[in-house]
């Protein structure tokens, strides 16, 4: 089946369409607070990649609503 948009003015309510951008935010306040010496660099370095695997996964399995496969 072919993927269809939404009708102008309705937004999709799925929390797929949520996670990613929420998920930059939380990588950035994660380097933004690795600047101000709140964390380690260390803690840095090791949680933004952890969080990039899960947002790939995220993306990857993020086609299962309703509103994206019409």
């Amino acid at each position: 089946m072919e993927n269809q948009k939404m009708p102008e003015g309705k937004v999709c309510k799925c929390p797929h369409h949520k996670a990613l951008p929420i998920l930059a935010i939380v990588i950035g306040a994660d380097f933004l607070l690795g600047a101000l010496g709140i964390f380690t660099w260390w803690f840095v370095d090791v949680t933004w990649p952890i969080l990039l695997i899960i947002g790939g996964f995220m993306w990857m399995s993020g086609n299962s609503c309703g509103c994206c496969n019409k």
